[in-house]
């Protein structure tokens, strides 16, 4: 039910009127907003550069701001995954032939995921996977989760479904039809695919390699291959949600082992080990 009245919702358009008041510099109204979230949701701002909320110049500044460095601590073990997030698991484990499960009988397909390109998938076909959903609470800069070279990002459009548990229980491929940027990167363990899930009211996504992504919104996939790769080693931030949403990170087969007390529902922070890896050459 909450599937199908999200359909007929202007899904795009709420975005881009929520991306334009998150962007709005008004003094009185951005502190209105920044005011209404503070009380809505626990916030720690302790923990943020600066903890005064309405000396940031817009919404969006507020909600992407920057986290002291201790209060976000790294792994620091040389075989250390990290979460490349805060925010709830809300799946992991193994690509099985390629699927990828969503929740309850819903999977969809790495190559659903990675826009229908078949030679992209084909590395993650029996590898792992992490899924995090981003509560609005959430710091929302996402990072690297290993040392890696960015060489190509890709932009697929799609719906803008909400991505909270319900819709996720009851929205068969939602990850793989809602918009998404997609980083794919060259590491120590092979091909690994950090995929920045788009959803209702997430006014942009911004990469470090291009700036914002979107808006303004494509009809067609969009694909920037970097000819000098760019080098970003764990913790350093990859991008960020102007607004929340969900990171879903692919890795090759037989290259990760996830920590015992990790599953899904559980609670994550970035820099918070999640497992080890095994590196190759590179």
């Amino acid at each position: 039910m909450l599937s199908k009245l999200q359909r007929f919702l202007p899904q795009h358009y709420l975005s881009s009127f929520a991306g334009l008041l998150a962007n709005c510099k008004i003094r009185w109204l951005k502190n209105r907003l920044i005011q209404y979230f503070v009380w809505r949701y626990p916030i720690n701002l302790t923990e943020a550069v600066n903890p005064h909320p309405y000396e940031y110049a817009c919404f969006n500044d507020f909600f992407t701001r920057a986290l002291k460095p201790e209060s976000r601590p790294i792994a620091k073990g040389i075989h250390d995954l990290v979460s490349p997030v805060d925010g709830q698991i809300s799946q992991l484990g193994t690509i099985l032939q390629g699927k990828i499960f969503q929740a309850k009988e819903h999977h969809f397909t790495a190559e659903e995921l990675l826009g229908g390109d078949t030679t992209l998938a084909e590395p993650f076909v029996n590898g792992s996977f992490l899924t995090v959903y981003l509560a609005p609470k959430d710091y929302h800069r996402v990072h690297m989760p290993i040392d890696g070279a960015l060489t190509q990002v890709i932009y697929v459009p799609g719906s803008l479904y909400s991505v909270n548990s319900k819709t996720t229980l009851c929205t068969p491929n939602l990850f793989a039809r809602n918009e998404r940027v997609i980083a794919i990167f060259n590491t120590s363990i092979g091909r690994v695919a950090v995929v920045l899930v788009g959803a209702m009211i997430v006014g942009s996504i911004e990469m470090i390699s291009t700036g914002t992504i979107t808006p303004p919104r494509c009809k067609s996939i969009q694909t920037w291959q970097l000819d000098h790769p760019i080098y970003l080693k764990r913790g350093e931030e990859l991008g960020r949600f102007k607004l929340g949403s969900t990171v879903i990170v692919l890795f090759e087969a037989d290259k990760v082992t996830w920590d015992p007390p990790f599953a899904a529902t559980e609670l994550v922070q970035f820099g918070q080990r999640l497992g080890s890896f095994k590196p190759d050459q590179w």
